[in-house]
């Protein structure tokens, strides 16, 4: 005889609807302290943010009378803020191909290189580490000076880098490239390493040569780290301040001034917060633009692949 053995009766609907409601409080109660540091330290500000772009209110905190979007509408007749914003804008065109092309052949001969690869990969990657003020000592002090400067010294130059208009934008790039290179490098390196071997081994067993399975099997597997990096990259141009603060503080005579330290400048040195929110909301708008054009065009992309 063969024992049938009765399947377990099915819990009610409204036992489910009352376990499935505990374990909501339950996660409720594990969000929470998250939600409240994320309300307290990014909704607020953004909030009080906007509010502040909407008003006059100085950096005491007084003369806070409602303007509207009167702020705005004198940041976009402000010959300065377009200045600004285009040197953000150029800025970003120079700097992001060359850390995307960069970090790529950077990564692509480190992964064919077999011997003391770790001492390569901190070559690469250890200018990224430094805080910005100890790049901005490094270049101020050893590479950039007219007089005993590297660069000046070893190749017999007379160049004024960072006190020339028409280059110290493109001291800048070359500064910025040098530091953060590195990041882009490492992200190429996992994604060069995570690609399966076998591909290229069908692929030598074809007949495909190294430029072959480059392009067929490299780049066509790196396309998603690339339109991440170009992504990151391009933000982080978007919101360049600290080297060139620190480096050129905005000079010679506004050459290097990105939007950010124009509305830092407005704010804590014009006193006008209220002014100064209103362009950094401008340049927020822009990133948002960019970011969902951006990831509008990869997803497209990839369908397209696909």
């Amino acid at each position: 005889m063969t024992t049938v053995v009765a399947a377990p009766a099915a819990a009610p609907p409204a036992a489910e609807a009352k376990v499935r409601h505990a374990w909501t409080q339950h996660g409720l109660l594990f969000v929470l302290p998250f939600l409240a540091v994320y309300v307290a330290f990014l909704v607020w500000p953004v909030v009080l943010g906007v509010r502040m772009s909407l008003s006059s209110v100085n950096i005491a905190g007084t003369n806070d009378t409602f303007v509207g979007f009167g702020n705005y509408a004198e940041a976009f007749v402000d010959p300065r803020m377009w200045r600004s914003l285009w040197n953000t804008l150029v800025f970003t065109a120079l700097s992001t191909v060359p850390l995307v092309l960069l970090g790529l052949v950077f990564a692509l001969l480190v992964h064919h290189l077999r011997f003391v690869q770790w001492l390569w990969r901190l070559s690469f990657f250890g200018p990224f580490l430094l805080p910005s003020a100890v790049v901005s000592l490094l270049w101020l002090q050893m590479i950039y000076p007219p007089d005993y400067g590297l660069i000046n010294g070893t190749f017999g130059l007379d160049v004024l880098w960072l006190g020339d208009p028409s280059v110290a934008m493109w001291s800048m790039v070359l500064t910025t490239v040098w530091w953060t290179v590195g990041f882009n490098f490492l992200l190429y390196l996992a994604a060069l390493q995570s690609i399966p071997t076998h591909l290229y081994e069908a692929a030598a067993l074809d007949g495909a040569g190294a430029w072959a399975r480059l392009r067929s099997i490299t780049l066509p597997m790196l396309g998603r780290t690339t339109a991440l990096i170009v992504v990151l990259q391009l933000l982080a141009s978007l919101k360049v301040f600290d080297q060139i603060y620190l480096m050129t503080a905005g000079g010679p005579q506004d050459a290097t001034r990105p939007i950010i330290e124009y509305a830092y400048d407005v704010g804590f040195t014009g006193y006008r917060i209220g002014y100064a929110s209103a362009v950094s909301y401008i340049l927020f708008a822009i990133i948002v633009v960019v970011s969902l054009a951006q990831l509008r065009l990869f997803r497209k992309r990839a369908e397209d692949f696909s």
